[in-house]
């Protein structure tokens, strides 16, 4: 089981260590460290047995040194401004890290999606985008999806926003591509995870043809990242979603188990593998460990179980900070989730490119750009990393903190 984990002080706490580390002013690193702007917004929603229901939204707009605030909408009963200011935050450090035009924003609606029926969904959603309107614009905010939203609610925003502002598809990225999508933006999370975990073989000298992958959580991104790496000539030994874990010692047949999943949702009964329990695929030994589902699944309880070489963070958060030192001590070694899963917001920042000037890449073009970005933060990171002599998580947020505090000098107050 996940264990909630108190994000807020676990990424200060990643903060203020990494801002020592590269000798941080201390004004400076207290204006970083504070939101620009934070909005509470109610969402009242007539249901469709007629009764009125409200819900709680917010959007927080941490930094805007680089560029715009960017980042994901979540809808979940879990969402509270705490979790939603402090992945703001990790937006910002993200989208330097890659070297991408945007600071962090987030945002989010305390409710159950999955309790509501589609047109009670599509009415939250617009009202929400109508709440949050006044501080959102395609150069001030560009929201996009996350947990429990996707292309669809995308879609909402955008016309939500065009009838009040005419018609601006860069509003929002991850979009259905016949409304100005990406092409390449639904695998591109997956593409990344899989170039990252390509690149750390490359660094710990492990042979990526037959190396052992096991991935918790096969959604959109952990299904990609195993389809990548099998092509890359990794053997996926073990996938997990909310219904257990399959576990193939030969490896799956990872064409027929992607197709399976994405046709079904889940890969229960997919007729391969043996089942067994998410916690028991965290103790299975492999080279990489990819937690790819929720945040906290990697704990002090469990820490020690761990077999792998290398854990590859694909998830917000899967490891917490009790848990990264018992890692450290272990000598596995840890690729933060600002650099691995940021090859989603890498897209949708070639999305709004595209958008403003309203022309569309093919596929191969997105990929290469993708590639490139994912390649050069990695190589970044690393230098820093033997410079310093410390963590992949330590010089991550190093070099994102200082890009962003450079930029805000060069600004000024």
């Amino acid at each position: 089981m996940a264990v909630k984990v108190n994000n807020r002080k676990a990424g200060d706490d990643q903060f203020d260590r990494a801002a020592e580390l590269i000798g941080l002013k201390d004004n400076i690193r207290d204006s970083l460290k504070m939101p620009d702007r934070e909005l509470m917004v109610e969402v009242p929603l007539r249901k469709d047995d007629g009764t009125l229901q409200s819900f709680r939204g917010y959007r927080v707009q941490h930094n805007n040194s680089r560029g715009p605030f960017k980042g994901g909408i979540r809808y979940h009963h879990e969402v509270d401004l705490d979790e939603v200011r402090s992945l703001a935050s990790l937006m910002t450090w993200k989208t330097a890290l890659v070297d991408i035009p945007y600071g962090g924003g987030k945002g989010g609606i305390t409710v159950n999606p999955h309790e509501l029926s589609e047109r009670e969904l599509e009415r939250l959603s617009r009202r929400f985008f109508r709440a949050i309107d006044p501080i959102i614009g395609v150069n001030k905010d560009i929201p996009a999806p996350d947990v429990n939203t996707n292309a669809q609610i995308m879609a909402w925003f955008a016309d939500e926003y065009g009838q009040l502002h005419g018609h601006t598809p860069g509003i929002v990225t991850g979009k259905p591509i016949n409304l100005g999508g990406s092409l390449g933006r639904e695998a591109a999370t997956g593409k990344g995870t899989a170039i990252i975990t390509r690149e750390t073989a490359k660094r710990y000298d492990i042979d990526l043809e037959g190396a052992s992958v096991v991935i918790q959580g096969f959604g959109n991104v952990g299904s990609y990242t195993g389809k990548f790496l099998s092509e890359m000539g990794c053997k996926i030994i073990a996938v997990s979603d909310v219904h257990g874990g399959l576990h193939e010692p030969d490896g799956f047949d990872v064409p027929s188990l992607f197709k399976y999943n994405y046709d079904n949702r889940t890969v229960k009964d997919c007729g391969q593998g043996k089942t067994l329990s998410n916690e028991e695929l965290l103790g299975l030994e492999c080279d990489f460990l990819i937690p790819a589902a929720l945040g906290g699944v990697i704990h002090k309880m469990n820490a020690d179980q761990l077999k792998c070489k290398i854990v590859i963070e694909a998830a917000n958060g899967p490891i917490t900070p009790p848990a990264s030192e018992i890692l450290y001590d272990k000598k596995i070694h840890v690729v933060p989730d600002i650099l691995t899963n940021a090859g989603g917001v890498t897209v949708s920042y070639f999305e709004w490119v595209q958008n403003l000037q309203q022309f569309q890449w093919d596929e191969d073009e997105v990929n290469e750009k993708l590639e490139k970005r994912m390649v050069r933060a990695f190589n970044e990171v690393s230098s820093f990393c033997d410079e310093k002599k410390t963590s992949l998580r330590l010089a991550a947020f190093g070099v994102a903190i200082d890009r962003v505090a450079h930029s805000f000098e060069l600004r000024g107050i």
